[in-house]
Formats: C-alpha cells, sequence, structure tokens
C-alpha cells in the first residue's frame, strides 16, 4: 500500500506515546517509500478540522527526539464521536486521500475505529494502535504506557513508606483508575518486605466501605505503628456509587465535559482526611492524589515501555496493510509478542484485574499479583532497610 497514512492519539497523554507515533511514521516510510504521513493535530479534531503535520516531511532525527519525550506530541482530544461526528471524521479522511488511518488510544478510540471501519465499507484500513496506563484493554497481557506510570507509582510508594518509618502515620495515595486496579496495585510492586508499604490496596474491581477502611487502617496501625494506602479514584461502594460521591457533597463534585465525575478531583483527598480524623482521632493523616503526575513523567520511562511502544506503532503499518484491526501486545510466557485481533474485540470494552491478583480477604497483593508486576516493573532502585 502507497498513498496517504493518517495518525492520530487520543485519550490522556502517556510517558511513551509518541514512541508508537515515531514508529508507525518511520516504518510507513520504510515500507512505503513516498508515501504521504500526516499526523492529525488534536485526534479525531484534526481531520474533521483538517488540520494536519506533515510527518513526512520531518528529519528522522527530529522524529526521533519526540519520540522520546512525554506527552501527546501532536495533541490529543477526549472527544467521543457518535455516528454523526464519524461521519465528518471520515469525509475529512477521504479530502485527505487518506488511504489508512491509525489511531493511537485505548478503549474510546478502538471503538471509533470500528465505527469508522463499519461506516467506510472497507475502502480504508482502520488500525487501533494501544495506549493506556489504565492497563484495560481486552486481548493485551498489557499496554504502552503502563510499565512506565507504574515505575512512578511503585517509586513513589516506596519513598512515602521509608518517609513514613521515620515519622509514623497514615498516608493515603489517590491514583488514577476508573474502572481498573491495575495501577494502583503497582503501589505494592516495590514492597521491601510484607512490612513494608502500601499495607492497604484499594481497588474498582472490589467493594470499597468507609467504615471497613476505618477498621483496616487502626488494624494496620496497630501492628505496623503506620499505614500507607494505595486507593483508585474509581472505587465504589457496594450499591455501585463512587467513592467521591459517597463523601463529598453534590454541589462540590466536578465533572467532565462528558458529564462525568471527576473522580480525583472535587475535594475527594480532603474528605479522606475528614473521614480518617473522624474514625481515627489523634491520628496524623495525609491524603494526596497523585493525579496526571504518574502518566507523562520525565523521570520515569521505562526503557522495555518506549521500545514496546516504538514496535505497536511499526506493527500498526503491518495491520494496515493486511486491512485493519487492533495491535495487541501480548505474553507468550517468555517475551511480549505482537498480534493482530479484530477490532470488536476490544472496542468499547474494559479489561478487570484478575480477582486472584489480590488476596481473598484482605486488601493487599497476591502472589499472583505481585508476580505479574515484578515481570512488568522491575525493581530499580536498591535501597537499605531502615533501622525502624
Amino acid at each position: 500500500m502507497a498513498g496517504t497514512f493518517v495518525i492520530a492519539q487520543g485519550g490522556g497523554p502517556t510517558a511513551v506515546i509518541n514512541q508508537t507515533v515515531v514508529g508507525a511514521a518511520l516504518e510507513i516510510r520504510k515500507r512505503h517509500p513516498g508515501a504521504k504521513v500526516l499526523g492529525s493535530i488534536h485526534g479525531v479534531r484534526g481531520i474533521r478540522d483538517g488540520n494536519y503535520v506533515d510527518l513526512s516531511a520531518i528529519p528522522e532525527d527530529r522524529l526521533r527526539l519526540i519520540a522520546a519525550t512525554p506527552s501527546a506530541a501532536l495533541g490529543s482530544t477526549r472527544d467521543k464521536p457518535d455516528a454523526a461526528y464519524c461521519d465528518l471524521v471520515l469525509n475529512g479522511l477521504k479530502k485527505a486521500g487518506a488511504d489508512a488511518f491509525i489511531y493511537i488510544g485505548g478503549n474510546d478510540t478502538s471503538g471509533t475505529q470500528q465505527i469508522l471501519t463499519d461506516a467506510a465499507g472497507g475502502k480504508m484500513a482502520f488500525v487501533h494502535a494501544p495506549k493506556t496506563i489504565d492497563n484495560d484493554l481486552e486481548e493485551n497481557d498489557h499496554t504502552p504506557g503502563f510499565m512506565s506510570a507504574a515505575e512512578f507509582v511503585a517509586g513513589a510508594f516506596l519513598s512515602v513508606d521509608l518517609d513514613f518509618r521515620a515519622l509514623p502515620g497514615i498516608y493515603v495515595g489517590i491514583v488514577m483508575g476508573r474502572h481498573a486496579g491495575f495501577l494502583t496495585a503497582a503501589s505494592a510492586a516495590w514492597q521491601l518486605d510484607q512490612d513494608s508499604g502500601p499495607h492497604l490496596v484499594y481497588v474498582p474491581e472490589r467493594p470499597f466501605s468507609a467504615a471497613g477502611f476505618i477498621d483496616d487502617v487502626r488494624a494496620t496501625l496497630d501492628r505496623h505503628k503506620r499505614c500507607i494506602v494505595a486507593v483508585s479514584e474509581g472505587v465504589s461502594t457496594a450499591d455501585g456509587k463512587a467513592l467521591v460521591e459517597s463523601l463529598v457533597p453534590p454541589e462540590r463534585l466536578e465533572r467532565d465535559q462528558h458529564g462525568n465525575v471527576k473522580l480525583s478531583g472535587s475535594d475527594l483527598p480532603a474528605a479522606l482526611e475528614r473521614a480518617l480524623a473522624e474514625g481515627l482521632p489523634g491520628k496524623r493523616a495525609r491524603v494526596d492524589a497523585l493525579g496526571y503526575m504518574p502518566r507523562g513523567y520525565v523521570g520515569a520511562i521505562s526503557a522495555v515501555d518506549a521500545q514496546e511502544a516504538f514496535d505497536a506503532g511499526a506493527f500498526a503499518v503491518t495491520v494496515a496493510d493486511e486491512g485493519g484491526g487492533s495491535v495487541a501486545l501480548q505474553y507468550d510466557g517468555k517475551k511480549t509478542v505482537l498480534k493482530k485481533v479484530p477490532l470488536k474485540n476490544v472496542a468499547g470494552k474494559t479489561r478487570h484485574m484478575p480477582d486472584d491478583f489480590m488476596l481473598p480477604d484482605v486488601n493487599r497483593l497476591s502472589d499472583a499479583g505481585m508476580a505479574y508486576l515484578k515481570r512488568l516493573v522491575p525493581q530499580k532502585y536498591k535501597v537499605g532497610r531502615p533501622f525502624v
């Protein structure tokens, strides 16, 4: 296939999504000399509006520098196209003379590609290349962006555990992840031993009880004299209500442009601090939302993550040449392998963290969960065990 390729980025930026853009752009140059490679500015919005940068005209050394830079160099979008919006995108692709469209992103991105595939009727190749720090795409063992974000989270919780050994108290870190707990679980990846924090890990896959939370913290304090807690922003109560909605008054809830409650915002840290102060009066407690920091931190870019993201972009060109589909990162028992899977297997679906990654009756990771994380996020820093 020669002609014109369009590449776009969707959803939240990561530390390695630019690797996927450049991996695809350079592979197109190699396979299809003379082909035009257009980078859409701000995702599908750029296609709708005809706003592109000509990636085929940019020197390779500059592209490789962009590849090693966090965030989304083309700009991203949170637009969730419906059928009417997708018609505008399809018309934009036709105006650009596109033969293939590679869209890098998560669940919503794959859903957009499925809609476009159905609408185009085989006249264009649509490829979804994976990207999400949530690690929640079906058909994937793990996703580009996750390992780098997990390194940040693992390092942050190792650091805060060392801090609270020196001056004991309660620390709660709120980690991104609306529906899947993989990134929150990564807080335990670099634990020194069973005495180390995080002592408690709360993920969306399990119902959250505020009363049970206070009891867990109290028991941990009795045992360890300190308590380090990792809480996913997406945890919800048994009735399905998000934690932030159960703790924060309705008038103080913040919402995004789609009407979704902002899980880590809306005074959630302050609300959790109040709950701890009321349930455990007199105890020193600090609650922080890690927020956006893990997803594109320049000091926590996993070399393996970067290479796999680049390779996923290159493989997306193969998938385009074969008519379209979704790129998946799978594990064959020894190494990561790239596979082409049908878009319908990924589009609009959420992969949850396996239940056996957590201990049955305790909010801690199991051996299976720790083994998975240690494979993807090996210990990066060697630290001495403190005397306290």
